[in-house]
């Protein structure tokens, strides 16, 4: 079970933290549906092949596992329409890893961070470069980002 939240960040805030090293990420779905999504990720040198379900509140059932590269970006290349692009930093604050989105082409300018919890209610630090939350939002779900044409919010 994967438990997530997610908040939009401040574009100043962030150019100010002191952060690793990206990492590029390329992403791309077989299946894109309200009850579920089979995602396709490069990382970096690795790969993953994900089957999530159907969203109830910040929680939802995911299985994932590693793939050859190769494989991955071949079936991107035969099967996907379209693949989102960005750059993922690994944050720690606290106890918890915040991984940061940052990212590129059609959705240039949105950066997103998430945070995955171990219960719903569990306790945890907001990073000053945080802003509105958006876990239950739809519209920020990478599944629902890679059908925009392009983004035209504001963080």
């Amino acid at each position: 079970m994967e438990i997530e939240r997610k908040f939009l960040v401040d574009h100043d805030a962030w150019e100010r933290v002191s952060k690793p090293k990206g990492q590029s990420v390329i992403q791309a779905y077989l299946t894109n549906e309200v009850e579920k999504t089979i995602r396709l990720r490069v990382k970096g040198n690795e790969a993953f092949i994900t089957i999530k379900g159907k969203q109830s509140g910040i929680s939802r059932p995911e299985y994932e596992y590693p793939i050859p590269v190769n494989e991955a970006q071949e079936m991107i290349q035969l099967f996907a329409n379209s693949t989102i692009s960005k750059t993922r930093y690994e944050i720690v604050v606290d106890q918890h890893t915040w991984e940061v989105d940052v990212f590129h082409d059609k959705l240039n300018g949105l950066i997103l961070a998430e945070i995955e919890l171990t219960s719903e209610d569990e306790e945890f630090t907001l990073p000053p470069w945080v802003t509105k939350e958006v876990s239950e939002d739809p519209n920020y779900l990478n599944a629902q980002l890679i059908h925009l044409p392009s983004w035209s919010g504001k963080n």
